[in-house]
């Protein structure tokens, strides 16, 4: 399902199967499949931060992933690592794709570039319940040439 090069495989071993499936659907629909978040996440799945224009649950994640799939057509997902912990588990992962159609507001580049990110879950039932999660939006900017160089004075 997810290309992954987990480091931590006793930790990914002692996760329910549920739960471990529950994180592979979910990074899975980020690869251009939004329809699996019904079978990853509770409808009311809590999302936090929500993005700029998202609408809370589930359903609000759907029109994002949409978006992204056109902005990276080939995006892949790659788990780095899963760590766990009963009903709970965090995640750190790259998201890899060429930046073909807008992106929040930036112009298609051309450029192949990564998103690190690190999420944390609460999971219950099978579905994840609860998302925290963080994204290196200024590695993301950088690489794409959005996030201009900071011309340094020389003052000798």
């Amino acid at each position: 399902m997810i290309d992954s090069t987990t480091q931590h495989k006793a930790e990914v071993a002692s996760l329910p199967a549920e739960e471990l499936k529950a994180i592979e659907t979910f990074y899975c629909a980020f690869e251009g499949k939004p329809e699996l978040l019904d079978d990853a996440v509770a409808a009311d799945w809590q999302d936090i931060p929500l993005a700029p224009g998202q609408i809370a649950g589930r359903d609000g994640m759907k029109p994002l992933i949409a978006d992204f799939r056109a902005a990276f057509p080939d995006a892949k997902v790659t788990i780095h690592e899963i760590i766990s912990a009963p009903g709970r588990a965090a995640v750190r992962a790259v998201i890899s794709g060429t930046h073909e159609g807008e992106w929040f507001g930036i112009a298609p580049t051309g450029k192949t570039c990564q998103l690190a990110i690190h999420e944390f879950h609460h999971i219950a039932n099978g579905r994840l319940t609860h998302t925290w999660h963080l994204e290196d939006w200024f590695g993301w900017l950088n690489q794409v040439g959005a996030w201009p160089a900071i011309q340094q004075e020389n003052t000798r």
